[in-house]
């Protein structure tokens, strides 16, 4: 059977198959000579990353015409986005037949739209979770299996999961290659009414009716270089007629509007774990009160702990005073569950191995806990802890949406928030600290960078305040803030909330997050559709750790010396 979108990943038509749509007889692939057939054995399932070379063959053969297959990065990118929309039959181990989709918000396309732009021109950047619609992206069967009606198999998988979502209804645009033949003396509405009325046959659309599909609308430049068509397509659409408008959850929806607090903390002594939590307790009660979902710590907000070591070096006092960070980590679990809140706790010092780390940790509200390394340490941080960075970046599932955790220096490095991004983060949590005002607005001004960029939220928070009898974290300086994207659905300056410099204090802010799928459809400008990743792309690579080693093995040596302070940093941002 031909496509239903007849079109590549990269936004060019694939030229339909000119054979008749598939038969009332069932036939098996032609056997070797001498041999019998062997008999089908025929599963359907959702495709898996694996199963990309089998696709990629089919693809090769259905369109050798139209530059063959996707790439596997493209392919990969769709299951990752999507992984239920993709569905294959398999006979007897090996995929013959696939089936891709994913969900839109009809109403942000309508009924004009044209494949490129409905797919992100390949992107597939339009896929929304908490669309209406489930959009036919492509159907391919191997060319050998073309009789044994798998594209009704498909399609018959599509619609049950249409109905198992409470999607409103499986649109695609379907090409009608057919029309040419008849372009000189028949209207595009009078043909499709033909097909309709079975008094023509068109390879496309004729199968399309006879899936319960009915045409919307006839499109003119669905895919522009579709000489068959005449670049006519239609648009086809089938009704879920189980489809339940007010079958939302009474509770457990993802939200829309999420409120958050963030705490600009005040460093000052302590005298015991316990003092400090309790100092954890009240921030975390006085936000909880007004019903925020998630707040956010500051990175080593432990480190008043740090003088109760007793260690005059600096990296055995914070290795000491990473004894303290499994019972602060547990208590922040304890206060997760208690005040129904989900806690962005900072960073502490983790000390493993022989190896000591920076960990922010997200305690969840439903007692799970999850950890991002910082990845990126300072070179003072290396030199004067000799502290590592971690290798591994995470996208974190919370009950508000996806978010990201970048720990101070690592937001100066946009790579991270764009790969936070293509997962689906739609707010960004930076905890850090920063001496100076100086070392401060590299943090900000990148932050508010990767709002713009990534066109997600981001919220930032520090320390204030200082710590006579703890080297090389003594003085503080932090405005805590939350950004936005910038355009004119938020506020005039891309600053949703701000602290007073240098004051305890919370800021309590709510974010809109419909505000971003707007922003991506249909901004000003639309920073992550516009990419062109034909010319450049982001991707993780294997661990290395060369940098950190070199990093520990130029000592203190390397830092220049201030006077009154031996080998101390002047300007540092954690």
């Amino acid at each position: 059977m031909a496509s239903s979108s007849s079109a590549k990943s990269n936004g060019q038509a694939k030229k339909a198959d000119k054979k008749p749509a598939p038969s009332a007889a069932a036939a098996t692939p032609a056997a070797e000579e001498g041999h019998a057939a062997q008999p089908h054995k025929l599963v359907l399932r959702t495709l898996r990353k694996s199963d990309y070379k089998a696709v990629r063959d089919i693809m090769d053969k259905v369109y050798s015409n139209m530059e063959g297959a996707w790439a596997q990065d493209e392919y990969n990118a769709l299951i990752r986005k999507f992984p239920e929309g993709q569905i294959c039959i398999e006979d007897n181990g090996l995929v013959v037949a696939a089936a891709l989709a994913i969900i839109v918000q009809y109403s942000d396309f309508g009924d004009r739209h044209t494949y490129g732009k409905i797919t992100g021109n390949g992107k597939f950047d339009t896929h929304n979770p908490d669309g209406d619609t489930l959009y036919g992206v492509d159907v391919f069967v191997d060319p050998e299996y073309r009789n044994l009606r798998l594209g009704r198999r498909l399609y018959d998988a599509r619609k049950e999961l249409c109905e198992n979502l409470n999607l409103r209804a499986m649109v695609a645009g379907g090409r009608i290659p057919g029309f040419a033949k008849y372009a000189d003396e028949l209207t595009p509405a009078k043909y499709v009414e033909m097909v309709r009325n079975k008094e023509l046959t068109d390879p496309i659309l004729t199968f399309q009716l006879s899936n319960e599909f009915h045409v919307r609308k006839i499109i003119r430049g669905y895919l522009p270089y579709d000489s068959e068509s005449k670049a006519y397509a239609t648009l086809l659409e089938w009704i879920n007629v189980y489809y339940d408008e007010d079958a939302e959850k009474l509770i457990g929806n993802v939200k829309s509007n999420v409120r958050i607090g963030i705490v600009q903390w005040q460093m000052r002594g302590t005298r015991s774990l316990e003092d400090l939590f309790q100092q954890i307790e009240f921030f975390v009660d006085t936000v909880s009160g007004y019903k925020a979902d998630c707040v956010m710590f500051p990175e080593f907000f432990n480190a008043p702990l740090m003088a109760l070591t007793n260690e005059d070096t600096p990296s055995v006092a914070i290795r000491a005073m990473a004894a303290f960070t499994e019972p602060i980590k547990t208590k922040m679990m304890e206060l997760a569950l208690s005040y129904n809140i989900n806690i962005i706790a900072g960073s502490m010092p983790l000390y493993q191995d022989g190896k000591l780390h920076n960990v922010a940790y997200l305690c969840r509200r439903d007692g799970t806990v999850d950890e991002q390394y910082k990845l990126h340490v300072t070179p003072d941080e290396a030199s004067y802890w000799g502290m590592r960075g971690g290798d591994k970046l995470k996208c974190f599932d919370t009950d508000f949406g996806k978010i990201g955790i970048l720990v101070c220096y690592d937001v100066e490095f946009p790579e991270l928030s764009r790969m936070l991004s293509d997962e689906g983060m739609k707010i960004l949590f930076v905890p850090f600290w920063t001496d100076t005002k100086n070392a401060y607005q590299r943090v900000r001004l990148c932050a508010q960078a990767r709002a713009i960029e990534n066109e997600c939220y981001v919220a930032i928070t520090g320390s204030v305040g200082n710590l006579p009898r703890v080297e090389n974290m003594d003085i503080q300086y932090s405005q805590s803030a939350v950004f936005s994207p910038s355009d004119f659905a938020f506020p005039h300056d891309a600053i949703v909330a701000e602290a007073t410099p240098n004051t305890e204090m919370t800021l309590i802010a709510d974010l809109d997050l419909d505000l971003l799928k707007d922003l991506n459809t249909s901004g000003a400008v639309r920073n992550l559709r516009d990419r062109r990743k034909d010319l450049y792309s982001v991707s993780w690579v294997v661990k290395k750790t060369e940098r950190d080693e070199d990093l520990l093995a130029q000592g203190e040596d390397r830092l220049p010396v201030r006077p009154g302070r031996k080998n101390k940093m002047q300007h540092t941002a954690g």
